[in-house]
């Protein structure tokens, strides 16, 4: 694996692919992100992977200085399951060598609702980065985890509106064996809220049960599971059903015809906050 660290070794390096799979990551890498690769790897050829912690999709009091930056480990990682061809792995300078004046700005409909509310500018930060790395990269297919399900539709949609040649790949969310989904923020979790994390995903097993079952007032299942949560201590942004096709409300007729829906929900667990979603 070839680790480079400036766009013109990388671009060096992919002269003449016309195949390159891609994952952009924030490194601190974990089996959900090497899913992500072999999934790349089954889509084109050479994949490329990077890491790079990006600063604009960071709000003033979240946690860009402590996210864990773990390169050395990252490249092990990736050395040892032997799916990835190059890594680039840029600075700030790298990537910003002039202040990002140029932001791209999703639609409010799809990027200022759930997470875009919660943490404002989130996805313009998020868009921003990833359409400078796909320029850096020019790749034919980017995979991207399902786990992060807004993140997912944003990315797809300003492709599509950008008329990018690259197919958007879904990775289903690698989960843990109690079912919580793998995220690099998990570490942050003491013993005790490890144990109670995967109450996350459970209360949304229990919508899709409910819903399952015949109980279409997604009102109600939203409260309740809300409720739940913050019974056993939980700090709860959303937990929300919401039509797949476009992250908007469902009405009851199309909730009772079968629309395709999915629950998506964040919420704190002390100071960490979790996100999760379950296709129902």
């Amino acid at each position: 694996m070839k680790v480079v660290h400036s766009i013109e070794e990388l671009r060096d390096q992919l002269r003449g692919q016309l195949r390159v799979s891609f994952v952009p990551t924030m490194g601190n890498l974990h089996e959900g992100h090497l899913a992500l690769m072999k999934t790349a790897r089954q889509h084109g050829d050479p994949v490329v992977a990077s890491i790079f912690v990006n600063r604009l999709q960071f709000g003033p009091n979240e946690d860009f200085d402590r996210y864990p930056r773990t390169l050395p480990a990252d490249i092990e990682k990736l050395e040892r399951d032997r799916n990835v061809y190059v890594l680039f792995a840029p600075d700030e300078r790298e990537m910003y060598p002039e202040p990002q004046n140029f932001r791209v700005q999703p639609p409010d409909d799809l990027g200022g609702i759930l997470e875009g509310e919660f943490r404002p500018g989130f996805f313009a930060g998020v868009s921003t980065v990833v359409l400078k790395l796909l320029s850096c990269v020019q790749p034919r297919v980017a995979v991207f985890g399902k786990k992060d399900y807004q993140q997912l539709m944003v990315v797809r949609a300003m492709c599509r509106q950008f008329q990018l040649p690259i197919e958007i790949v879904p990775q289903e969310t690698i989960r843990a064996d109690d079912g919580l989904a793998l995220s690099s923020r998990n570490g942050y979790l003491g013993a005790d809220q490890r144990a109670e994390a995967p109450q996350l995903y459970a209360t949304l097993r229990r919508v899709q049960a409910d819903l399952r079952g015949g109980n279409h007032d997604v009102a109600a299942l939203e409260r309740g599971a809300i409720a739940t949560l913050d019974g056993r201590g939980w700090k709860v942004d959303y937990i929300s059903v919401r039509r797949q096709r476009d992250l908007l409300p469902p009405a009851r007729e199309e909730v009772e015809a079968g629309e395709p829906l999915v629950a998506l929900a964040a919420a704190k667990l002390g100071t960490t906050r979790l996100i999760d979603n379950l296709e129902l």
